[in-house]
């Protein structure tokens, strides 16, 4: 998949993917298209605070619009974490599947420490159009659309991305200990398409989410939320997150779900995950079972 860069929206940061698999950053910016150096990550862009940032992406050198493959908009060291139970919904889901312990998800949705939860290193997420996976031993799997922050290593928000935290629901149904298999193996995350900088997205609590999954090409589940029903705020889920570790090359931090298919539903080899969110984009990825087809 390539897109031409004059077609991205403005305060942009996208990862080209390469003929070797690396990736080159470039900044869409509202003057025209930036390259930065070959050499420059983005956990270099994000080892400072805001500022830096910044600077570092006004120094980028102007180049002329393309054709570009857009790839996870992460290094292979980037750290994804992810939130769980700051909607309503998904509090009520979770319950749902697990009978067991229900009111483990009650209690941290109403707790003033949030759950939080490792999710992958860069190498292993999927960018846009590359496949996702649900585990060949789980019988109930869904697509979680989530709206992602990008944090630079001071803490500070600076800017956004599309995540799709896909989940084993029959697992951690069976033990809220099983979290980590349940949430965390091959081809269990996609970020992008891009990052959409602060001055391009807007207002992260009041930002439209769709999301859809095709099977067999015809449409067979489509759910909506939007963030102003986040029962946290992104700033608040990323001060407990630098609360006790440290991020030197920044870090991306999904903020959980409400729209979550049903136990009617469950993911199967060949569907198609669509997410959109307003004022990011759209992340479209397939669907695998098991962890072969995913290389390093």
């Amino acid at each position: 998949m390539t897109i031409d860069t004059s077609a991205i929206p403005p305060h942009t940061l996208l990862a080209e993917r390469l003929p070797d698999g690396n990736r080159r950053w470039l900044h869409v910016a509202p003057d025209g298209l930036r390259e930065l150096p070959d050499a420059l990550g983005l956990g270099d862009l994000l080892g400072g605070d805001a500022d830096a940032f910044t600077a570092a992406l006004a120094a980028a050198a102007p180049v002329a619009h393309r054709e570009v493959e857009p790839a996870a908009p992460v290094d292979p060291d980037t750290e994804v974490w992810a939130a769980g139970v700051t909607y309503t919904v998904s509090r009520e889901a979770r319950m749902e599947e697990s009978e067991q312990s229900a009111d483990v998800y009650a209690q941290v949705y109403d707790a003033e420490r949030p759950e939080l939860f490792f999710k992958a290193t860069g190498w292993r997420v999927s960018g846009p159009g590359e496949a996702v996976g649900v585990r060949a031993d789980s019988t109930w799997d869904v697509p979680e659309p989530e709206l992602a922050i990008v944090c630079a290593a001071s803490g500070e928000i600076v800017g956004a991305t599309v995540c799709n935290d896909v989940s084993s629901r029959s697992i951690e149904g069976e033990n809220p200990l099983y979290l980590p298999q349940a949430k965390v193996y091959r081809g269990s995350c996609a970020v992008g398409p891009w990052i959409r900088l602060n001055e391009g997205v807007g207002d992260l609590r009041a930002l439209a989410i769709e999301a859809a999954i095709e099977r067999e090409g015809a449409p067979l589940w489509k759910g909506d939320t939007t963030t102003a029903r986040l029962h946290r705020t992104p700033e608040e889920l990323a001060d407990w997150l630098f609360r006790g570790d440290d991020f030197p090359r920044g870090v991306v931090l999904s903020t959980g779900t409400s729209a979550v298919p049903g136990p009617e539903l469950t993911l199967e080899a060949g569907d198609r995950v669509t997410i959109d969110i307003e004022g990011i984009g759209r992340l479209a990825n397939p669907v695998l079972r098991g962890k072969a087809g995913f290389g390093r």
